[in-house]
């Protein structure tokens, strides 16, 4: 198991700098943001008409002695916009592209929401079954864009040999691991996921259970290393659809937080050791999005704590078996 860096985090820096910085923290392995939410991070689909270039970004992390763990490009291929929807999409695909050029196996995405008609302009995110109507779009959306959506698209990333790990996020369809099955399962086994914890902790869904369910179908691709922090004095007020910025710390309910502030040691080498049990073997790519902390302050710490935690040697041969 290797630690990696989501590079977004340095974008401010060229990327050689940052990636003797990622060096510098004893890091693996990178994660490029290549386009849509995350924006350009070291890495754009415009490198697919410069073969040169991208021979020099591949060679480039090579002598740093790191591997590219992924390609994000984070969108929303389904709104309900139809300009919207074509960016995010091209943007996707290009990297889909990209990825297989450069000989890295996972693009990471989002599943997308789309509206609650043909006729919306904003993503409709359901979230509960009654009154009825809301039954009847969230059924809309999955047959009608949902699932005829992501059965091409996993055709098109299986036709390029790459597998696209899907952000399990709320706000779009897939947000939970009986969601993130049911899209599995109508895009193909080249759709899989990107295990982001701090999305599970404040749905009361258990990380450590989720990666047993969706281990035990082979569906873990990549693996983001970012914690949760999780408030009870504040929850009874504001449930965890809590929707202030993320800024007003004091009166949210929870807050994302780096590795080890909001769930200790014990807790991280736990889901390390349950990710090896399933047969993860890939990168703990580190995202800061603590508001608490300065960047350079949370990767250091991150990678320092999840560097004593993680277990890098192959399974022993156990004589006791």
């Amino acid at each position: 198991m290797q630690v990696g860096l989501f590079t977004v985090l340095l974008s401010q820096l060229p990327l050689e700098k940052a990636l003797k910085r990622v060096k510098d923290l004893g890091l693996d392995a990178v994660e490029l943001g290549c386009g849509n939410y995350p924006g350009e991070a070291h890495c754009s689909p415009a490198l697919l008409a410069a073969p040169g270039k991208l021979r020099d970004l591949k060679n480039l992390v090579a002598d740093h002695g790191l591997a590219i763990s992924a390609l994000s490009c984070h969108g929303n291929p389904l709104h309900p916009d139809a300009a919207t929807r074509r960016k995010f999409l091209d943007t996707s695909r290009k990297v889909i592209r990209l990825a297989e050029k450069l000989g890295v196996e996972t693009v990471i995405d989002f599943s997308g929401c789309p509206g609650g008609h043909e006729r919306d302009i904003r993503p409709n995110w359901i979230t509960c079954p009654w009154p009825p109507e809301y039954s009847d779009t969230l059924a809309w959306q999955w047959e009608k864009k949902v699932i005829p959506f992501w059965k091409e698209h996993g055709k098109f990333a299986a036709d390029h040999g790459v597998r696209i790990a899907i952000e399990m996020h709320p706000g779009f369809v897939a947000y939970s691991p009986e969601t993130m099955l049911r899209l599995r399962a109508a895009a193909g086994k080249m759709v899989g996921c990107n295990f982001d914890p701090s999305h599970l902790f404040w749905q009361n869904i258990d990380p450590i259970e989720a990666v047993r369910i969706l281990g035990s179908e082979k569906a873990i691709f990549h693996v983001h290393a970012k914690d949760t922090q999780l408030f009870p004095s504040v929850l009874p007020r504001t449930g965890v659809l809590d929707t202030k910025p993320y800024v007003r710390e004091p009166e949210r309910g929870w807050i994302f937080r780096t590795v080890g502030y909001g769930h200790g040691a014990e807790w991280w080498a736990h889901f390390i050791s349950t990710l090896r049990l399933v047969g993860y073997d890939g990168t703990l790519s580190i995202e800061h999005e603590d508001s608490l902390m300065a960047v350079d302050e949370g990767l250091a710490k991150a990678a320092a704590f999840l560097q004593n935690l993680v277990i890098r040697q192959p399974r022993p041969k156990v004589w006791w078996a």
